[in-house]
């Protein structure tokens, strides 16, 4: 029986194809099954809860653990923290308080949750995630559903839960623990660490990469942003003491307590400035059953913002007929003649 010399080559090149180990392993690859997600991964991995003094970089793996993986290891919780922030330049003090809490309900890392973030001055967020939908407020507006999340859920969870992390980094990645030995919260095993001040030069540890340089306008910064980034690209940490109390079980920090100064040198025309900043936050009510519901009495979701709309109403600028809620900004003939 003779082959067509067209087939052959082809059955030729498929066995070369299928030899090739670089072509199995890319098949390995699109025909495996789907990889959790990282966060999943991240909570089934081993940490010693008594190793953080030793370890620097197991330290800041625990202070800097994000809020859904917090949710994988530890299950259902409620997390409170309040944050004091004192600023005082030259003779000048402005002070600051903000709270955070946040409701996880079981299922991890695409489990429902309520977060809330509100400060001392009447500004605040909440975001609800229930039955798979988010929902967002102001502290004093009406809840909204979203249905173009754009991960604002995710981000707004764990900025709520993640005061630790943040003031880790505020203090340059400086914080050192020292090992104080066992204790417990709400009857859960746990040690309790005390910080301090890692020195700059010794034992600071390194943590991540250097971020590129910032671009800017070609004016440069408002003076706003300017007097920021001089406290970002200036800041000394001065002072920093408190205590950390880990879970035995999971690694995941179930109450923490800071108390830290950061400094700012002056010039001739700026007064140097420091920062005060407490931190309390607590986990409580591992474990027990939290419901998320959908706030009652929410908005639909909107394509578009009312505002401009409504503003356009008060000039008499009629919206168009179409379902698309937008404005007719062509005047009417004069026919009046």
């Amino acid at each position: 029986m003779l082959h067509s010399p067209r087939l052959l080559t082809a059955g030729l090149a498929l066995l070369a194809a299928c030899s090739n180990p670089v072509d199995r392993a890319a098949k390995e690859r699109i025909f495996s099954p789907e990889a959790p997600p990282a966060v999943v991964a991240s909570a089934k991995e081993s940490l010693d809860p008594q190793k953080l003094a030793s370890d620097s970089k197991l330290a800041h793996r625990v202070v800097d653990m994000g809020s859904a993986e917090v949710t994988e290891r530890i299950g259902p919780h409620r997390f409170s923290a309040e944050v004091a922030f004192t600023w005082t330049a030259g003779k000048d003090t402005v002070k600051l308080t903000e709270t955070r809490l946040l409701e996880s309900a079981a299922g991890g890392v695409s489990g429902d949750f309520h977060a809330r973030i509100e400060n001392s001055r009447d500004q605040g967020l909440e975001v609800v995630r229930a039955r798979g939908q988010v929902f967002a407020r102001s502290k004093f507006g009406k809840y909204r559903l979203r249905l173009r999340d754009r991960g604002m859920a995710e981000r707004t969870r764990d900025e709520t839960a993640g005061p630790l992390r943040e003031l880790d980094g505020l203090f340059q990645g400086r914080m050192a623990l020292a090992l104080e030995g066992p204790t417990s919260v709400e009857g859960r095993s746990a040690f309790r660490y005390t910080i301090r001040l890692a020195d700059a030069a010794g034992d600071k540890p390194a943590r991540g990469e250097t971020p590129p340089a910032a671009g800017y306008a070609r004016a440069g910064l408002d003076e706003d942003s300017a007097r920021r980034q001089r406290f970002i690209d200036q800041r000394q940490p001065k002072k920093l003491s408190g205590e950390v109390v880990v879970d035995a079980a999971t690694a995941v920090v179930l109450r923490a307590h800071l108390d830290g100064l950061v400094a700012v040198p002056g010039d001739k025309s700026v007064a140097p400035a420091q920062l005060h900043v407490v931190l309390d936050q607590r986990l409580k009510d591992v474990g027990k059953a939290i419901a998320i519901q959908v706030p009652e009495g929410h908005l639909p979701d909107a394509d578009k913002p009312e505002g401009i709309a409504d503003a356009l109403d008060r000039f008499g600028i009629q919206r168009k007929a179409g379902a698309d809620g937008g404005v007719d900004t062509e005047a009417d003939e004069d026919t009046s003649g």
